[in-house]
């Protein structure tokens, strides 16, 4: 049975010695957020993840979800009560505002306790994690009434949300969907057609669902530039506000997966439904783009939780397990057999998933910081610098984290050897569930293609030179011998950076499928970079704690550093070579070849 211990102590060192959560308070709700108040706060999360949650998980994932013939779904045993905990602690509403009845702290602390609610049990996660998305689209996109209807209902935890976009016969292209809709005299709409692949769809965790389902008006115009977005609640609202008659919205099946089987990813049938218009006509896109990129990032957390459970048990069992005798002699002499941890190949699927995880964990708090400037700070010129920093990571998040947190699942099940593969270790669970998090809410080829075309461009490349400008300025003033370690390979991987993107800019426009046949290394090499920068910004803050008397574990920091420094940054190259290589042997082939 796989454990899971939340790293509280690692969260901290992020938010006071590396980011100095302080320098925010000028921010709303962060002056509330002092360290008095985060620390109990993740200690509470850690405990009903740890102890509630977690348990859950395996025989979470044995026993699935039940559709009943009535349409209703069942989740696995124990989820309900453990929903209960979760809503009546207040974790959904922890950054909503108090208007509302949220606790109007930081976004940065809800992205914290996701993961760890998603390292615990990513299927019970996804159930407040796509909740929390719709809250932002009706915050964003509703109107007052709209936003007093719903929002404290959901935000206390007693209904839940969705987000209705796939159909049949279209994924990522929302511009073929074909579910429509029909305006009605009193100014509602019916909703009928078909959705597919949708997360939490049905279920028994809440009185109400309130499901965000893209449509096409009557008359509307062809393509993405046609849809409008709808709330379409399983029951319909009395005069009071409480949950009246059954709406025409019903889940047809759940769908056979590989994996997160205790999430009720369903098949939505919408039957002369009654949806309310939320935004403007025509211009839904708009505002499902707010879940969606709340769902990216959200997704980037599944790709860093899954990867620092998997880690957590692999390093457990490499401690345990004997196996051979060190390459350089017995290291356990009174034991039959050493640890498999003596091994460099163990050390290196070990130390591989621990360096990717710690920088991870802060390129996605940096990244929510931003997020939080974003919603929060009076300044129209930070607001922008935050939304350009989050316009250009979000792809990358999502891409990167779930790309290496599903290898880095992986690793952990090659750690385990045989015991790997079997079921109740836990580790082909980790392999199952991480997978799909490099496929939906953006397949990462897609979220690739978004990087390059779209956000690399944007505003004569703003943004990527504010990301250069402050990587080489870092570089540039801590250039001491303590940190060349750090530094000296980061400016190598930086100027690889610079290499493919000016290649892009001058081979990209005459020929676009040198910008496809590139996207997925110039993320990754991107990607790199950005982890790199955070293990800079790591390694001189363990260096001041260290300074100042700090204990052993600020020593393990700095060595997972070079580590990473040394053997993970280096892929820089490679990428760049790939770049350059160009779309001619990647699209040389005809069709019928293949």
């Amino acid at each position: 049975m796989p454990v899971y211990k939340a790293p509280v102590d690692e969260v901290l060192f992020l938010l006071n010695d590396v980011f100095q959560i302080s320098r925010y308070n000028n921010l709303p709700g962060f002056a509330d957020a002092s360290p008095d108040l985060i620390e109990p706060i993740l200690a509470e999360a850690a405990k009903l993840c740890e102890q509630v949650v977690q348990p859950l998980n395996l025989p979470g994932d044995r026993e699935g979800c039940t559709r009943h013939d009535d349409g209703s779904v069942t989740t696995p045993k124990g989820f309900k009560d453990a929903y209960r905990q979760y809503a009546e602690g207040g974790w959904m509403g922890i950054s909503a505002p108090t208007e509302f009845g949220g606790q109007g702290l930081p976004e940065t602390l809800t992205v914290i306790v996701n993961e760890m609610m998603a390292s615990a049990n990513m299927a019970f996660a996804m159930y407040p994690g796509l909740t929390q998305g719709a809250i932002a689209a009706i915050l964003r996109h509703g109107t007052p009434e709209q936003k007093a209807a719903y929002l404290p209902k959901m935000i206390e935890g007693r209904w839940t949300g969705t987000m209705n976009l796939t159909e049949p016969h279209c994924g990522t292209d929302l511009g073929l969907l074909r579910t429509k809709a029909v305006k009605q005299g009193d100014g509602s709409y019916k909703i009928t057609g078909t959705k597919i692949f949708i997360s939490a769809g049905e279920h028994d965790l809440s009185e109400n669902i309130v499901h965000l389902v893209l449509a096409r008006i009557e008359g509307a115009p062809a393509g993405i530039r046609g849809t409008t977005l709808f709330i379409v609640p399983k029951f319909l609202l009395k005069a009071d506000g409480s949950p009246g008659a059954r709406n025409g919205v019903s889940c047809g099946s759940i769908e056979e997966k590989m994996g997160i089987h205790a999430n009720s990813t369903c098949v939505m049938n919408y039957d002369e439904a009654t949806g309310f218009l939320i935004g403007e006509e025509n211009r839904g896109i708009n505002a499902m783009f707010t879940m969606m990129n709340e769902a990216r990032l959200g997704v980037g957390v599944q790709g860093l939780a899954v990867s620092e459970v998997a880690y957590q048990n692999a390093a457990t069992y490499a401690r345990d397990r004997l196996q051979g005798r060190a390459l350089g002699g017995a290291k356990f002499p009174d034991k039959p057999a050493d640890p498999i941890i003596v091994h460099p190949d163990v050390r290196r699927m070990l130390m591989t998933m621990r360096a990717f995880n710690e920088a991870g964990r802060a390129l996605l708090i940096w990244t929510s910081f931003q997020g939080d400037v974003v919603h929060r700070s009076p300044d129209d010129k930070a607001r922008q610098a935050g939304d350009d920093h989050m316009g250009l990571l979000t792809p990358v998040l999502k891409a990167m984290l779930t790309d290496q947190g599903f290898a880095n699942a992986v690793q952990a099940q090659q750690v385990y050897g045989g015991h790997g593969y079997i079921a109740e270790h836990g580790m082909e669970q980790f392999v199952r569930d991480a997978r799909i998090a490099m496929i939906y809410e953006g397949a990462n080829g897609i979220q690739a293609l978004d990087l390059v075309g779209r956000k690399l461009p944007k505003d004569g490349g703003r943004a990527m030179q504010a990301f250069f400008g402050e990587a080489q300025g870092y570089i540039k003033t801590h250039g001491d011998d303590a940190m060349k370690p750090y530094v000296g390979p980061l400016a190598a991987a930086l100027g690889h950076l610079q290499q493919a993107t000016m290649w892009l800019m001058q081979n990209a426009m005459a020929k676009p499928d040198n910008a496809g046949a590139g996207a997925a290394d110039y993320l990754g090499l991107f990607g790199l970079c950005a982890l790199g920068y955070m293990w800079c910004r790591m390694a001189e803050a363990a260096q001041a704690k260290l300074a100042a008397g700090a204990d052993e574990r600020m020593k393990a920091k700095l060595v997972t550093g070079r580590f990473f420094m040394e053997r993970m940054l280096p892929e820089t190259a490679t990428h760049l070579a790939r770049i350059q290589a160009g779309a001619a042997s990647t699209m040389e082939l005809p069709a019928e070849a293949f």
